[in-house]
């Protein structure tokens, strides 16, 4: 199996396609990474080193690998944090260009946006470019709850209003939605719930949230989802897994003590996770 990833890429931590590709790679697909960004290390630090690549040279880039005949044996795209609209719409272009070379090749889509608590981190004009123009030529969608908001309009507190909102996206193009990192009204427990929905049905998973919010975990989850989805082509045995390994790489980061993900050093659990979650129809 092979994938492009278009995401941007930082030399020290693990976010956009520094999380997606080892992560990828460990669970045997190939991987063929297009960096948006070539940066130091993530911007949270509040300073970093390096440069933004144009639309232009991610165009040549696909380009390249049209050439070698790439296209049509690529099994899917993976697309996360977008710079500005204009290199989204290469991004929607190469996807057009894939599945033209592979009808059957699928396009997932992390419209990373922003968050809870930190609110829109994104130039002006990528939440309508996302709605627009990406939401209908992705296969497959993976926001957090904020992100579900901007893209819906609405505001869902509980895990049914969640489900509604989700599924309202189906018809807006995607054939499955992945609402990631959701504390849902009446959660109790307090735990991490992640919620798919398709036009067959909708599951939810639920670990333990555990104290850590490091920076590449959507990321790296969107990756996971994929690959496993890939070699299964199941959503609820796909998202079992792909929650199982997260929380593996969460807890070898939290058992560290360091601020980056540690995807390197959980490798041998993720890819055989010690503890393992089902999702359950709801």
């Amino acid at each position: 199996m092979n994938v492009i990833s278009i995401q941007s890429h930082v030399a020290y931590g693990h976010v956009g396609n520094s999380a997606a590709v080892f992560a990828l790679q460990r669970l045997g697909v190939e991987v063929w990474p297009i960096h948006t960004v070539q940066f130091s290390n993530h911007t949270g630090y509040g300073d970093w080193q390096g440069e933004v690549f144009t639309a232009e040279h991610i165009a040549r880039i696909v380009d390249g690998l049209e050439a070698r005949g790439a296209l049509a044996r690529c099994d899917a795209l993976l697309s996360g944090y977008v710079g500005d609209a204009a290199l989204g719409e290469v991004i929607l272009d190469a996807a057009a260009r894939l599945r033209a070379a592979n009808p059957a090749a699928l396009y997932l889509c992390d419209p990373v946006m922003g968050d809870h608590g930190k609110g829109l981190f994104v130039r002006a004009g990528v939440p309508a470019f996302m709605a627009e123009r990406a939401l209908p030529a992705a296969d497959i969608v993976t926001p957090n709850l904020f992100e579900l908001e901007i893209l819906t309009g609405e505001k869902p507190q509980n895990l049914m209003e969640v489900r509604d909102a989700a599924a309202g996206l189906l018809s807006r193009g995607p054939k499955t939605v992945l609402v990631t990192s959701l504390s849902s009204q009446g959660n109790e427990a307090g735990e991490m719930e992640m919620l798919a929905v398709t036009a067959e049905g909708a599951w939810r998973l639920a670990t333990p949230r555990l104290p850590l919010t490091p920076n590449g975990a959507g990321d790296a989850l969107a990756a996971l989802f994929l690959g496993f989805y890939l070699k299964s082509r199941s959503l609820p045995e796909a998202l079992g897994l792909a929650a199982s390994s997260i929380f593996e790489i969460l807890q070898t980061t939290l058992e560290s003590g360091e601020a980056e993900l540690q995807i390197v050093a959980a490798q041998d659990h993720f890819a055989s996770p010690r503890r393992t979650f089902k999702a359950e129809v709801i």
